[in-house]
């Protein structure tokens, strides 16, 4: 097929190609660093390479669907989301002292990844037929419609999950247009909430999580391990890494959860400095790709829910980079694309479905 015959074909059924080939190559790369991130495990690589199978075929039928279709589900979706977390609460099932899980016999999964969704798309639905920037009263609707799946997450307790909703949230009102004014006041609410926060929502372990970001040396065999362990594994890999299958924080089982949450670790021991900036880059075209994609929306509703698509994409690569380098607390937040797992992946790729579907779909949504 030739490169031009590729892109018709691609145009057909609605997909934006460096996207796609932005996204194939992370995902190939991850699926590289599984290999030895997990002992060289081809079960663990074969199980991921089918995970990302199924995140693309979603983000395939997604982006057929034309966007109105999202907007008149938008508010049930979030109605399901939190008829699903009240469910959490009753009878849903416990895995290391959290209550995170549904099982339905013949599924097992956790509706707060679909909040991640629904949040986004809720708020886009809500403030698109509305004037922006928004009114005081119509940021309030906002505001509790963000808030209500934020607190029954984080009482889960899930914190990285519910800051991911909140963020959101957060990510329509921002791209609605609020005034500096407001967001500062908003910020000065949010900080005179920390101590709240901090007493009566978060757990001992969360809080031990802030405190060893903080200073980890303090409990270098305890709490501070992983993030020590992780930079150490980083700073090892120098400018040009140690090769790959060379890793040794990971190999030798020094690196926790080195094909998980710090995948991005071990990633730098064994491509070093040159790799992990050419990481970044790919992160970095991808969101770039997201807005760009995002400006070309034809309303308001498409332009919210876009960028806070994007917004949410880039929130997982900024905290999980960052969080494995100690430059932020320890949230349990994967590496997208990257880090072995299935949840968070369907979501991630069922946004980029949604938004290729809203750029495919720009012209007839115009007519």
């Amino acid at each position: 097929m030739e490169p031009n015959d590729t892109g018709k074909f691609l145009k057909l059924i609605y997909l934006d190609l460096p996207l796609l080939l932005a996204l194939l190559a992370v995902s190939g790369l991850g699926l590289i660093v599984l290999y030895s991130a997990g002992q060289r495990d081809l079960n663990l690589v074969i199980g991921q390479a089918m995970r990302l199978g199924l995140g693309f075929v979603i983000m395939l039928i997604l982006a057929q669907v034309p966007p109105h279709y999202f907007r008149f589900w938008s508010p049930w979706i979030y109605l399901v989301g939190i008829l699903l977390l009240l469910a959490v609460m009753a009878v849903g099932d416990i895995s290391k002292g959290a209550r995170r899980w549904l099982d339905l016999g013949v599924l097992r999964f956790q509706p707060s990844e679909i909040m991640k969704i629904a949040v986004p798309m809720t708020m886009a639905w809500f403030f698109g037929d509305k004037p922006l920037p928004p009114r005081w009263w119509h940021l309030l609707g906002g505001v509790l419609v963000t808030v209500v799946p934020f607190i029954l997450i984080a009482r889960q307790p899930d914190l990285g999950t519910a800051l991911v909703v909140g963020c959101a949230g957060a990510s329509v009102l921002f791209l609605a247009g609020l005034s500096w004014i407001v967001m500062i006041g908003l910020a000065g609410v949010l900080g005179a909430a920390i101590p709240l926060f901090w007493t009566f929502i978060m757990h001992d372990y969360q809080r031990q999580r802030v405190l060893t970001f903080l200073d980890p040396e303090t409990d270098p065999l305890g709490a501070g391990y992983h993030i020590i362990q992780s930079k150490i594994a980083i700073g090892s890999g120098g400018i040009y890494g140690k090769g790959w299958l060379n890793g040794t924080q990971s190999h030798l089982d020094f690196l926790p959860e080195g094909s998980t949450d710090f995948i991005f670790a071990a990633f730098s021991e064994e491509f070093g400095l040159v790799g992990g900036c050419l990481l970044l880059v790919l992160y970095f075209f991808i969101v770039a790709r997201c807005l760009y994609l995002a400006t070309r929306a034809p309303d308001t509703y498409t332009r919210l829910l876009a960028g806070s698509l994007t917004l949410i994409f880039f929130l997982y690569a900024f905290v999980n980079s960052g969080m494995v380098s100690g430059l932020l607390p320890v949230v349990g937040l994967p590496l997208p694309l990257f880090s072995y797992g299935g949840t968070s992946l369907v979501t991630i790729m069922a946004g980029f479905g949604i938004l290729m579907s809203i750029h495919a779909h720009r012209r007839t949504s115009t007519r």
